[in-house]
């Protein structure tokens, strides 16, 4: 099906035929005719499917049917996302499709100058895209008023209930206009999602594109069997050896983030790392960079693991597996997007193998392993049998020392008794 067949606008017509886009996702085929009709709409598709054009195609275009002027203080369109990244992406994506319509699109989150944001809100918008904690500090201090607010949407709703948004999302919906349209996508439904779903929407039109937490089809999944302290050195390997030219890397923690950064840069091999403790422009620029191909691999956290758009990127790397199994769909939805190929690998250590289990069970899937030579781990149930021979030799020597152990103390026993009892013999005869 084809975007034609909606009657948008010629503007927007115009805008999504620039941008490559042919024939609609399933989420989009769903979700557009309900948006449209004016429908709540509860969704959960797969990073990656197009979910954005899906809510934000529908919305410029019901804002171009009823033009409005723009208020103080004020907009149209509120769109909630867990992180900068998302925030960001998101706006970028209403503006390239709003880009012959006379739209105004604000971002607002966190990392940049309240006051320069303040002024802005207070000019008036059509539509704003924001993370929950800055938005609500905006409201709070009567900044923004969400009286007029015709359209919510909660992006990545699983994620930001995941990060302890659920109280500035309360609060902010009791603030927001009453009579609005909703519209909650999130890649899973968890119980959480479903209680603010139930909160949150009116009669809403289910769509669930694809089955829950399955992988793209156009993912290829391989596992590298690894130790821990030589993953630094595969992936300088393979990068090098295989010429991959951008690939995203995701490792556990920040501290690892950097480390594998400065491996890299040491292999010769240009990188860039985005985690929550550098600064935005920081962030901003490595996303840049790495877009732009000045470096070949972008180190992240989890999170940058919904946030990040990267066009045609083919390479994500699991350096770690994610703490939970859910969050290795996210992590590599971020190659195979939009019906284009990609490649996940997930480098696995010892003590990994049980994340793996879980990951496999999730995804209703085995991944195929790949042993490297010169990496390989050994077998954990051969190191079980090996450590098990070991307390068993230990065991029965120990065994065998008390054994000898008890025999030398009966012999010193035997001595005593022996020497007593002569002792006792001279003591008579001296008698």
């Amino acid at each position: 099906m084809k975007f034609e067949s909606f009657s948008f606008a010629p503007e927007i017509i115009r805008a999504v035929t620039e941008c490559g886009y042919q024939t609609m996702t399933p989420v989009q085929r769903q979700a557009i005719p309900a948006i449209r009709r004016g429908q709540d709409v509860l969704a959960s598709a797969q990073t990656g499917t197009g979910k954005t054009a899906a809510f934000a195609l529908p919305i410029l275009q019901k804002i171009a049917d009823n033009p409005k002027a723009r208020q103080h203080s004020n907009a149209r369109a509120l769109i909630l996302a867990p992180t900068r990244e998302l925030a960001a992406q998101v706006a970028d994506n209403f503006a390239t499709y709003g880009q012959y319509m006379d739209i105004d699109v604000l971002t607002i989150f966190g990392g940049i100058k309240s006051a320069s944001q303040a002024q802005k809100l207070k000019q008036g918008t059509d539509i704003i895209v924001a993370t929950p904690g800055r938005l609500l500090e905006h409201v709070i201090a009567c900044n923004l008023s969400l009286s007029q607010i015709e359209f919510l949407v909660l992006d990545e709703a699983d994620r930001m209930l995941d990060m302890g948004f659920i109280s500035d999302i309360q609060k902010i919906l009791q603030a927001v206009n009453k009579d609005r349209q909703n519209m909650l996508f999130s890649a899973t439904f968890s119980s959480a999602v479903k209680q603010l779903a139930n909160e949150m929407l009116n009669k809403p039109k289910l769509i669930n594109a694809d089955k829950q937490n399955t992988t793209a089809s156009t993912i290829s999944q391989v596992v590298y069997p690894v130790e821990q302290r030589r993953k630094s050195e595969l992936l300088s390997e393979l990068i090098g050896k295989k010429n991959w030219q951008q690939v995203l890397v995701f490792t556990a923690t920040r501290g690892a983030a950097d480390e594998v950064v400065k491996e890299l840069n040491l292999d010769g091999i240009p990188a860039a790392v985005v985690h929550s403790e550098k600064a935005q422009g920081t962030r901003r620029r490595a996303l840049r960079e790495f877009k732009e191909g000045k470096v070949r691999a972008l180190v992240a956290t989890e999170v940058a693991a919904r946030g990040l758009d990267i066009e045609d990127l083919e390479y994500v790397v699991n350096y770690d597996l994610p703490f939970l199994a859910e969050d290795y769909v996210h992590r590599i939805g971020r190659t195979g997007r939009a019906g284009k190929t990609g490649v996940a690998i997930s480098f696995v250590s010892r003590e990994e193998e049980r994340t793996l289990k879980d990951i496999e069970k999730l995804i209703g899937q085995k991944i195929k392993r790949i042993s490297v030579p010169g990496y390989e781990v050994s077998s954990r149930d051969l190191l079980i049998k090996q450590l098990q021979k070991r307390r068993s030799f230990a065991k029965k020597q120990a065994r065998t020392d008390n054994a000898g152990a008890q025999m030398i103390a009966e012999k010193n026993m035997q001595g005593r008794r022996v020497k007593v009892k002569s002792g006792a013999s001279k003591a008579k005869k001296i008698k």
